[in-house]
């Protein structure tokens, strides 16, 4: 199959066993909108259609489409795919959507942007960052880039390069603002220093054991009081609160 053509099938009837057969064959439904005309059901061999996409452009491939069987006779389309679904599983084709274009009228595009070189200020321990990937834009279909190169060497620690900055080609508009970056560099962050966490417990035993000197701490001291209390009565002859015998008298 030649890069850039297609032969499909007109098809009609949009039921889901319909499609379910149609798939079981190996062929996946498809529809063509655009131009103000009403949306064309097609069949499609999705082998053919890989095949008449440019390996680079992929997508944005301008596309010479025969339909046969179609209302009034065989067709021929210039379109572009706008959309292709895949089984999530097995990778294959499921469903795809062409949009009608015009050579000579603009068409909505996306381009993949790849940066090159190494950036001084990455020399110097900087981090490349990469802010977009892919750009919007629109163009002329035959105009349509096949990818945006953009040299980063001259980018220092702290530089960006931004929307305006990027060489489009002849008849071809980003779609976002110009000021959006698309690439940076940036310092390394500096490491956050952690501070030490300490247990509530041991928190409050050791606040405890700075208030009250010893081992044994602030609790061994009413313990201690208690005991020498008591002692004193014993000592003078006599069980501690008890009361003196009636027989003694003063001398």
């Amino acid at each position: 199959m030649e890069v850039g053509k297609l032969s499909v099938e007109y098809r009609e009837g949009t039921r889901k066993s319909l499609v379910r057969r149609l798939r079981a064959t190996g062929k996946i439904p498809a529809v063509c909108y655009g131009q103000g005309a009403e949306p064309m059901t097609l069949t499609v061999d999705p082998t053919l259609l890989v095949r008449s996409l440019d390996p680079i452009k992929k997508t944005n491939t301008v596309i010479k489409m025969t339909v046969t069987g179609a209302p009034g006779g065989d067709q021929e389309l210039t379109v572009m795919v706008r959309e292709v679904q895949k089984d999530l599983l097995r990778g294959q084709l499921t469903h795809a959507d062409f949009i009608r274009v015009s050579l000579d009228k603009e068409v909505h595009a996306t381009i993949p942007i790849v940066l090159t070189g190494k950036p001084e200020g990455v020399k110097l321990g900087g981090i490349l960052h990469q802010v977009i990937r892919n750009l919007s834009v629109m163009a002329l279909p035959d105009k349509i880039p096949v990818k945006l190169e953009v040299d980063v060497t001259n980018l220092n620690m702290g530089d960006a390069i931004h929307v305006r900055d990027l060489k489009l080609g002849e008849g071809v508009r980003a779609l976002i603002e110009g000021g959006t970056s698309v690439c940076s560099v940036t310092a390394p962050k500096a490491e956050k220093v952690e501070t030490p966490v300490v247990a509530e417990g041991a928190v409050a035993e050791g606040a405890a054991a700075a208030a009250v000197p010893g081992k044994e701490g602030a609790a061994a001291a009413p313990a201690a009081a208690g005991k020498e209390g008591a002692a004193a009565p014993a000592a003078a002859g006599g069980k501690p609160g008890a009361a003196p015998a009636k027989g003694d008298k003063k001398k």
